[in-house]
């Protein structure tokens, strides 16, 4: 997040007014023919079909996600830019993206404030840009906050030890309970 971007606002309209297309299934919309149209209108060639692989080999779910990506992305202040093209297309390809299509559906990204708030954050963040007005530790900080991944991270260490102290519990009341028989047993 080393270099000022678009208003983040204007992002997050722009995903709430996402077309409702970008949510079809992926047998139902060409998600590599929108990455090609979007090289397009960057004005540059489309990449090799080895680099588009991973868009058609990956779960539906994350296609979804990268519809709706692209949907954004397609905003003026990026079209603007192609010298971003490398970075987004490491961004498409990102990890983080597919962990989050897995928790989140693309649906939610557009519905939903904080899903929506996550997105663009994350998409400014992959692309080492933070939202204009935003010194970079404020950016970092709101991204931590919204993050899908992390919380879910918590959420499943915090089961995990709940039911640690839930066993440790059940033990020692078993333990109490052979105890207090022993003492009254007759020997």
């Amino acid at each position: 997040m080393t270099q000022p971007g678009p208003q983040l606002e204007a992002l997050l309209h722009r995903l709430a007014d996402c077309p409702p297309d970008f949510l079809l299934p992926p047998h139902e919309i060409s998600v590599p023919a929108i990455l090609c149209d979007h090289w397009r209108v960057l004005g540059l060639h489309s990449p090799e079909s080895a680099q588009l692989s991973f868009v058609e080999s990956a779960l539906p779910e994350l296609q979804q996600l990268l519809a709706v990506l692209l949907w954004l992305l397609r905003d003026e202040w990026f079209v603007a830019r192609p010298q971003l093209a490398d970075a987004t297309l490491r961004l498409l390809k990102s990890g983080q993206l597919a962990q989050l299509a897995r928790l989140v559906g693309a649906e939610d990204f557009i519905h939903d404030p904080d899903r929506r708030e996550e997105l663009v954050r994350l998409c400014l963040m992959k692309l080492k840009l933070r939202p204009q007005g935003e010194t970079a530790e404020q950016a970092a900080d709101r991204l931590t906050t919204l993050d899908s991944v992390e919380r879910d991270r918590v959420i499943r260490e915090t089961r995990a030890a709940e039911a640690r102290v839930r066993e440790v519990r059940a033990a020692m009341a078993r333990k109490a309970a052979e105890e207090a028989a022993a003492r009254y047993s007759p020997e």
